[in-house]
């Protein structure tokens, strides 16, 4: 057997806007907000383990050079707008299904994103 065998690493999809930016809400198409404060360390770990893509429907040009000016494109292998096959997906607006539909609609019902509540 190859030793050349390429790693194999799971994928996690990282949203931009309010994971690993300071945005609160107030969408501007052509600005993003700030990197928040712990993120380059969060991704510079998760990094060592897995295969990190940016998952963002803003501009990819835009979200490109905003991973470059914060000098964290080396972390992402990718850009996507896409629900890629992925180990997990990380975001700020999102609900683990947990096999119950009437404690999803509740949880539906309640939802707020985390700089809401």
């Amino acid at each position: 057997m190859s030793d050349n065998k390429k790693e194999y690493k799971k994928t996690i999809l990282i949203d931009l806007d309010g994971v690993l930016n300071t945005y609160m809400g107030n969408f501007d198409k052509n600005v993003i907000p700030p990197i928040k404060s712990g993120a380059k360390e969060f991704l510079e770990k998760l990094y060592q383990n897995y295969d990190l893509r940016l998952f963002t429907t803003r501009n990819k040009l835009l979200a490109s050079k905003w991973l470059i000016e914060n000098e964290i494109d080396k972390y992402f292998s990718d850009i996507t707008n896409v629900k890629e096959l992925s180990y997990l997906i990380i975001d700020d607006r999102c609900i683990k299904f947990t096999g119950d539909y009437e404690k999803l609609t509740d949880n539906i019902e309640k939802f707020k994103p985390w700089f809401k509540e």
